[in-house]
């Protein structure tokens, strides 16, 4: 990262638009190789980028397979395990799966694998639905640090980070920024 004249870091850019295109797409013929049933999955998204990403992987699987892929959302804020340690309640989303889920594999989408306190909480958020066939989990960024034994499926890449940094991820319709991902020192590491 490189020191700007006020001695603030300047983020470093690590995606941009059309490398993030890339990585999707590169991850959407990972699952065509992965599930031979398309028409059985489910690529259900943690709001709020997580819902936009599994989005687009759902497009470029229709474009390359010229298959329906059903996309759903799974809202974790209820079955979070650090509600008591955030100042704010949590913003609750209404999930939406097809049901019911038996014979369906779910593909768990999110921007940035950090913890997998946010996986666990997805896989808790799911079992309240039903018993899908499997489950699966697609990161754009899996920066490790992990504190459970989760591991994804399709990553888009791999960022070892420090955890005095922030991976954060900009999508033109949940940010109306330019798409990108920066890596930035976090505000309290100073």
């Amino acid at each position: 990262m490189k020191t700007s004249p006020n001695d603030k870091p300047t983020p470093a850019r690590i995606f941009d638009a059309a490398t993030l295109r890339r990585a999707l797409r590169r991850i959407a013929h990972e699952i065509i190789e992965r599930n031979s049933q398309l028409d059985a999955l489910v690529l259900a998204g943690i709001p709020a980028r997580g819902v936009e990403l599994a989005l687009r992987i759902a497009r470029e699987i229709e474009a390359i397979e010229k298959v329906h892929v059903t996309t759903g959302v799974i809202d974790v804020a209820m079955h979070r395990d650090d509600t008591h340690l955030r100042g704010a309640v949590p913003l609750v989303r209404a999930s939406q799966l097809p049901l019911p889920l038996e014979g369906h594999t779910i593909i768990i989408v999110d921007d940035v694998l950090f913890t997998g306190r946010t996986c666990r909480a997805a896989l808790d958020a799911i079992s309240s639905f039903g018993r899908p066939a499997r489950i699966q989990l697609a990161v754009l960024i899996d920066r490790g640090h992990r504190e459970l034994p989760i591991r994804p499926d399709y990553v888009g890449k791999n960022l070892p980070t420090a955890r005095s940094e922030n991976v954060r991820v900009r999508l033109e319709e949940t940010d109306h920024e330019p798409d990108a991902v920066w890596l930035e020192k976090s505000e309290a590491a100073g």
